[in-house]
């Protein structure tokens, strides 16, 4: 999927030649920058008439495919306060779903009001770690013992219409 509309938020799936300009998005939103060419992680983002990335959201994959760890979740602070961050990460929850993932997981220590929004519940940094140990950022967080210091946060994935999971 390239591009795509996701209700007014425009995305396009981020290509190679997008990761420098993500990199300084997300690092001006202090997320995590590291891994977003690894082959697990998804992302998308949303740019202005000017070329300028307004927006991001996506995803790393475990390699059993039944859990996501959403990431990369940000909006531009001119156009905070308007839901695009919760439309944007509703859109990394159903991609996630789509591709069989029926858990989501996530780190934040700043947002948790914001999460809660949309369902996830303080989970188990452990539990997670575990799920998703084959995931960029998590081995990266293990490696420099930023893990300790996360909040970690999980809820369930509806699967998608017409789709069962055993």
């Amino acid at each position: 999927m390239g591009s795509c509309l996701y209700g007014s938020v425009h995305l396009d799936r981020c290509r190679p030649s997008d990761v420098d300009a993500l990199t300084a998005f997300l690092r001006d939103a202090d997320l995590t920058v590291s891994g977003l060419d690894a082959p697990s992680v998804r992302l998308w983002v949303e740019w202005d008439a000017l070329g300028a990335i307004v927006g991001s959201t996506g995803y790393e994959i475990s390699d059993d495919g039944r859990h996501a760890l959403i990431r990369s979740v940000a909006v531009s602070p001119a156009r905070r306060a308007r839901g695009r961050g919760l439309s944007l990460a509703r859109f990394a929850l159903a991609r996630a779903s789509e591709e069989g993932a029926s858990m989501a997981w996530l780190f934040s220590r700043r947002s948790g009001a914001f999460w809660q929004r949309l369902g996830f519940e303080v989970a188990d940094r452990g539990e997670l770690a575990a799920a998703l140990a084959d995931t960029h950022q998590v081995r990266l967080f293990q490696q420099t013992g930023q893990l300790e210091r996360e909040v970690a946060w999980s809820r369930p994935l509806a699967a998608p219409e017409g789709l069962r999971r055993r």
